[in-house]
């Protein structure tokens, strides 16, 4: 077997003091997981709602379980009142901030007045909250929050991790305080130290922890953003476990050194279109008639080994969507052809489609370290060359929202309710970057978002499926399974949860991981 990654790590690092607590050398080698993670820059669960590592710091009031359903936390129980459209959460007593400080209800109240009423909080989470319209500490372990009107979700909003109070309560700047560099939560693991030149945020168990200690005592994330450098350290033994895209994970299924684990995933691939640039806004009618020419069951095996589906529905994925008479597109250049000519679109003499003096002609950004995401654009980018429009793939290093382009190669999953998609998706909601705007769309997801009743939910999600197909902001592609690779000293791994976006969401369930070494 090769060397493990936290051998090599230690042999490199040896006698380094971790924020003066732990040095690599007291690690115990045999029980410390290094992760091959996403690339960070902040930690705090108010604005970062994706992310693996913020998910096993802070704790929030509910948690999802296996299946994907929200379930108590931080809360101990709860009821909700219908008539007062009030919830009332009873909070676990002895739970301690990983400082040592005492975890009650006014640090709740205090998270969640942050994210509903600091205005210079850079978050996209706003609008997930937007029907709170008030929140009381009644003493130390009850906390009240009176709703405006029912939201069918807000339990699973209630899942967003609480920050302390007392550390943060005299911030000047949420935004920049340092805080979001040296987290303190609640949760399985409490942070170490973050070794920005090295890219490693080392984690240790919380031996404090109010429900079950995790086995492994150490978790080193290790922030790489480049696919082929993730490959590469689990080859190497430098990483113990990494999300892989199928391509690099398909090298490592034949060995019996590793593990693998492909999870379903509701993380799509497509091509975002910026609304509010020029282009779209005179050209917005013509981005439905693209996936007529679009062959996404190849883009599928030829960009990911098979291991996804083509993607008709931004929530094709989810217990509540999937209706198929949302899937109006086949592939069909013929029919590409008719519709365009409908739309007043004439090939000129280079064979690209003209209208009103304007050729067919976007321009969609894509960072340069997404191989995976790459290929699906450039597939998308000949599939259209192929038929007349030209998107144009340019690379980035970071997305750069003011630059110009016509949209950006995106990646966007509701693995848990529909309603996810309404702050990307409604008029002006808080993560609603592409300014997509109809009002028949904001109309059926504020239904959505106020039905009780799970059939009704159902129905109203289907008509939505069927209006956005016929007026999308997105050239949807595929949906992605998720890979995840690792040594076969690495058991626990429990691949029921559906995943997130990069496949979040791995680790659900890391208390119950063990190493074998």
């Amino acid at each position: 077997m090769k060397k493990s990654a936290i051998a090599i790590l230690l042999a490199a690092a040896t006698g380094v003091m971790l924020t003066g607590t732990v040095a690599y050398a007291e690690m115990n080698a045999s029980n410390t997981l290094i992760y091959a993670g996403e690339n960070e820059d902040c930690i705090n669960p108010l604005m970062t709602n994706h992310d693996e590592i913020t998910d096993i710091i802070f704790s929030g009031l509910m948690k999802y379980d296996a299946n994907g359903k929200p379930v108590n936390d931080l809360a101990e129980s709860y009821e909700y009142d219908e008539t007062a459209m009030k919830y009332t959460f009873h909070l676990r007593d002895g739970v301690k901030w990983h400082d040592g400080e005492v975890f009650s209800a006014e640090d709740v109240v205090f998270t969640y007045e942050e994210i509903l009423n600091d205005e210079t909080l850079g978050t996209s989470l706003r609008t997930d909250y937007e029907d709170i319209a008030g929140i009381t500490a009644v003493d130390d372990h009850t906390v009240e929050f009176t709703m405006s009107e029912y939201d069918a979700n807000m339990l699973g909003y209630f899942t967003m991790g609480i920050v302390p109070k007392h550390l943060l309560e005299n911030t000047e700047d949420m935004n920049t305080d340092p805080f979001n560099q040296a987290p303190v939560g609640t949760g399985r693991y409490k942070f170490v130290e973050w070794d920005t030149a090295g890219g490693m945020i080392t984690l240790q168990a919380n031996a404090d922890y109010y429900d079950k200690i995790p086995n492994i005592e150490y978790i080193v994330y290790k922030t790489v953003a480049v696919e082929s450098t993730k490959a590469t350290m689990i080859q190497s033994g430098e990483a113990d476990l990494a999300w892989l895209n199928s391509n690099y994970a398909a090298q490592f299924k034949e060995d019996e050194n590793y593990n693998s684990w492909v999870f379903k995933t509701a993380d799509y691939r497509a091509a975002s279109m910026d609304m509010a640039s020029d282009f779209w806004s005179r050209n917005g009618d013509s981005i439905g008639v693209l996936n007529y020419a679009l062959n996404k069951d190849v883009i599928c095996q030829s960009t990911l080994q098979g291991q996804g589906c083509a993607a008709y529905s931004p929530i094709q994925m989810n217990p509540l969507g999937s209706t198929q008479e949302a899937d109006i597109y086949p592939y069909d250049p013929g029919k590409f052809a008719e519709e365009m000519e409908k739309l007043g679109w004439e090939k000129n003499s280079d064979g690209i489609y003209e209208r009103n003096g304007e050729v067919f002609h976007f321009t969609i950004q894509t960072r340069d370290y997404e191989e995976e995401r790459i290929a699906i654009a450039n597939m998308m980018s000949q599939m259209l060359k192929d038929v007349g429009v030209e998107m144009e793939v340019v690379l980035v290093t970071k997305f750069d929202w003011s630059a110009g382009y016509n949209g950006f190669l995106a990646g966007y999953a509701t693995q848990f309710d529909p309603d996810m998609i309404y702050k990307q998706y409604v008029t002006d909601a808080s993560d609603n970057r592409m300014k997509y705007s109809n009002a028949k769309v904001d109309e059926l997801l504020a239904a959505g978002r106020h039905e009780a009743d799970p059939e009704k939910r159902k129905e109203i999600y289907a008509e939505f499926e069927k209006v956005y197909a016929e007026e999308p902001g997105v050239l949807l592609a595929v949906y992605l399974d998720g890979d995840y690779v690792g040594t076969n000293a690495l058991e626990g791994l429990d691949t029921t949860r559906v995943l997130g976006h990069h496949a979040v969401g791995v680790m659900w369930n890391v208390e119950d991981w063990t190493l074998n070494r």
